[in-house]
């Protein structure tokens, strides 16, 4: 098995992929207006519509009421990219911060509310276990 994408419902995908697009870098590939994808190397965020919902069960998924999953990026740089982000991102969470785990995190909110992490590995041993 290999995991493959995470997906983001929205009642604004055109809105939720700008947004990514700005912070990540990383340009969209459009399904549909209703569905798009940001390809990294290592994963896929998928962004789509409420009107998608349905086709797998009605109901299943609501936009903007996530609370408890954080989407992660691994940047080579969280210092640099918060200053390019700031006048951007609306919602800081937490500003650069290094955790006890090794990684510098900056944590913030999308446009829909949901929890964004980029982070940069700082410890040894991070650093081992996010080699490219």
């Amino acid at each position: 098995m290999d995991f493959v994408s995470i997906r983001i419902i929205t009642g604004d995908v055109a809105r939720l992929v700008g947004f990514y697009e700005r912070a990540t870098g990383v340009r969209a590939s459009w399904s549909s207006e209703d569905f798009a994808e940001l390809r990294t190397t290592s994963a896929t965020l998928a962004i789509g519509s409420t009107r998608t919902v349905p086709l797998f069960a009605p109901g299943a998924a609501r936009p903007a009421d996530n609370r408890t999953v954080i989407v992660e990026f691994l940047v080579d740089d969280v210092d640099r990219v918060h200053q390019n982000l700031v006048g951007f991102v609306e919602e800081f969470v937490t500003e650069p911060t290094t955790m006890p785990w090794g990684n510098r995190s900056l944590l913030f909110r999308d446009p829909d509310g949901n929890l964004v992490n980029f982070f940069t590995p700082v410890s040894p041993a991070a650093i081992e276990k996010f080699a490219r």
